[in-house]
């Protein structure tokens, strides 16, 4: 079945948002080393959002996700930072750079195939991304249209069902292993582009030997699947 729409993940496989967080960090005035800080933030991502899945938290946005680990990050390490910079630091994932294979690639592949963002984002911030980051794509499939957060099956499959596609026709383009692993148990084609700069220089090499293609930017994706 030939693959007929790609689907995005976003944070670290099309926007860099390390950089831009630590560069927040060091604007708030919190003590400490600012990639540091952005890193032990977004480790606190992936439990959340399964708290979530789990019904062991009330539904909630991003945002307000963001907003949870960050008040917890602080108060683990004693750091208080008044409500405007808290609030300037949750709004800087509403401002990450793309990377720079991105607007590019990302146009060439919208010349062949329907595009879409398919992340854990919720729509507000992924148009503000969109807009921020030159990021074209034919639509925004954000999780909170499923109820649910990557990697639940229902995010997958609400992305193939709004195409109006079978499941086998659309493929994930993430960098993250065990994204593409649930993309690929709920039915989905994957590509795994590396990014090996998403946490700095020294981040732990990935790959993903079950990807239908594995690249290292979106042309040279695009240049695969012309072939």
């Amino acid at each position: 079945m030939a693959v007929r729409a790609l689907v995005f993940d976003v944070f670290g496989t099309l926007v860099d948002w390390r950089t831009p967080v630590a560069r927040a960090f060091r604007s708030s005035g919190a003590p400490g080393d600012a990639a540091e800080l952005a890193d032990d933030w977004r480790g606190r991502y992936v439990p959340i959002l399964l708290e979530v899945n789990a019904g062991k938290r009330p539904w909630a946005d991003l945002d307000e996700l963001h907003r949870a680990t960050l008040h917890a990050l602080l108060a683990e390490r004693g750091i208080d930072l008044p409500a405007g910079e808290r609030s300037r630091l949750v709004e800087a994932w509403h401002r990450l750079d793309a990377w720079p294979d991105v607007p590019g690639g990302l146009a060439h592949l919208r010349r062949q195939r329907v595009t879409g963002a398919l992340s854990n984002g919720h729509m507000s911030l992924l148009v503000d991304l969109a807009r921020h980051a030159g990021l074209r794509f034919d639509c925004l499939l954000p999780a909170e249209l499923a109820g649910a957060y990557k990697p639940a099956p229902a995010v997958y499959l609400m992305g193939a069902r709004l195409l109006r596609l079978q499941p086998a026709e659309v493929m994930l383009v993430a960098a993250h292993p065990a994204d593409l692993a649930a993309a690929r148990a709920a039915g989905l084609r994957t590509a795994f582009v590396d990014r090996p700069l998403e946490y700095g220089p020294g981040s732990p090499p990935r790959e993903d030997p079950d990807a239908d293609l594995s690249v290292e930017s979106l042309d040279e994706l695009a240049e695969a699947l012309r072939r």
